[in-house]
């Protein structure tokens, strides 16, 4: 007796967080951010209790994100264009020290401070690129716990980890 079941492909479930993942990782750097910003403004109520203990995890970044205000708004940007894009320095390491959960916090934290003006808040009328309109959707057709992981990895990969430089 051969028995057959029609077993869901879970495949494509779990395929779909590292796409996603790739798909922002192969942005420019500013469109990352772009695309950060807009999926943190649609998002950013949810993401906290996806970082558990969120307003605990701010201070647990050990002053980096108060050490962020404190830059000029030329400056906040270009930091977080060296995050994306892995430049080696002493932000950059600091935040690499952080752990992923700290990291979301960290963005949730930037995200309502470029919101309130802060932080360098995203242009006025500002508009992603085509392409990454495109790589959004992908995220946005996700179930929420994927969303939360595609935000984590992409958050958690950014900065230097100073012990393994």
């Amino acid at each position: 007796m051969t028995l057959t079941t029609d077993k869901p492909s879970y495949s494509n479930i779990f395929a779909a967080v590292p796409q996603a993942v790739e798909a922002i990782q192969s942005l420019s750097t500013d469109d990352q951010l772009g695309l950060l910003w807009v999926l943190y403004e649609n998002m950013g109520g949810l993401v906290t209790p996806a970082a558990p203990d969120a307003t605990v995890r701010i201070k647990l970044t050990g002053g980096l994100i108060y050490e962020v205000t404190n830059l000029s708004y030329e400056e906040q940007l270009q930091f977080m264009r060296d995050l994306v894009a892995g430049v080696n320095n002493s932000l950059t390491r600091a935040y690499g020290m952080l752990s992923s959960n700290n990291k979301l916090a960290f963005w949730y934290q930037l995200a309502e401070w470029m919101r309130s003006g802060e932080v360098i808040p995203t242009p006025e009328g500002y508009q992603l690129s085509a392409t990454a309109t495109a790589v959004l959707n992908k995220v946005v057709a996700l179930e929420f716990n994927q969303q939360i992981a595609v935000l984590r990895l992409i958050v958690g990969k950014m900065g230097i980890d100073p012990l393994t430089v």
